[in-house]
């Protein structure tokens, strides 16, 4: 009896802090969707970035309710005892998990798919975009900054861009040195072609499969937490009367 007792402390107080996650990040979700504007003037320039690329105002709120509706079902379902609340708790859970390491398998089997899906979409938004939409341009140069990368693929793809047409010439990012770090410009076709800079796709996944073991780490460490939260909750709900 002690050791249920236990248990459904723990789960009260585990689902309360998910429940005030998910409250924080649905409250955040929809300042960010009716009033962006204060959310960019706190947050700087990047966010409007951001905002630009990934719909974050969408993304908080979906995350937000998830964890809201999660934490709810956790907490109401030890505290009350009920099993129709736990058991909900445990087939969402379950879904996400399944999800989560279907998510995995394709990322690892289906890594060619996945690039050749986003080229099809990024490519020609590089070419229209580029030079001409401040937030996407913005976006584009952290991110070759940050991976020092160049494109989706290489320099070519801002070939024929608004930047291009402007400049006759690449971004410099494109034109950077691998040996010193320095930007070589102006960044023409010849010296693009010579430092041959990575695309930023395959940076990306040189840099994930670098820090591999901190990424398995965490993705370990969040699948055993819903795992541990799986095995209370059934252990909860075979051990009510």
């Amino acid at each position: 009896m002690k050791c249920f007792s236990f248990i459904k402390t723990i789960m009260i107080i585990f689902n309360l802090l998910i429940f005030l996650c998910g409250a924080a990040l649905l409250a955040v979700g929809i300042w960010v969707s009716v009033d962006g504007s204060s959310f960019l003037k706190i947050f700087g320039p990047l966010s409007s970035s951001a905002m630009q690329f990934v719909n974050v105002g969408y993304f908080l709120i979906a995350a937000g309710a998830v964890l809201f509706v999660l934490g709810f079902l956790g907490c109401y379902g030890a505290h009350r005892e009920s099993k129709c609340a736990l058991l909900t708790f445990f087939f969402i859970l379950l879904l996400i998990f399944i999800a989560e390491i279907a998510a995995a398998v394709v990322a690892l089997v289906y890594t060619t798919l996945a690039e050749n899906f986003l080229k099809v979409l990024v490519v020609p938004a590089i070419k229209k975009d580029y030079g001409s939409q401040s937030d996407f341009t913005q976006v584009w140069n952290s991110t070759m900054e940050g991976l020092k990368c160049c494109g989706f693929n290489n320099y070519t793809d801002f070939y024929g861009s608004p930047y291009y047409m402007q400049q006759s010439a690449y971004p410099p990012f494109c034109c950077i040195n691998k040996v010193n770090g320095t930007v070589e410009g102006p960044c023409t076709e010849q010296k693009a072609q010579e430092l041959d800079v990575e695309g930023c796709f395959k940076q990306l996944l040189y840099d994930i499969r670098t820090n591999a073991a901190a990424v398995g780490g965490v993705a370990a460490g969040i699948a055993a937490l819903e795992l541990a939260a799986m095995i209370v909750s059934m252990y909860l709900y075979c051990n009510l009367e």
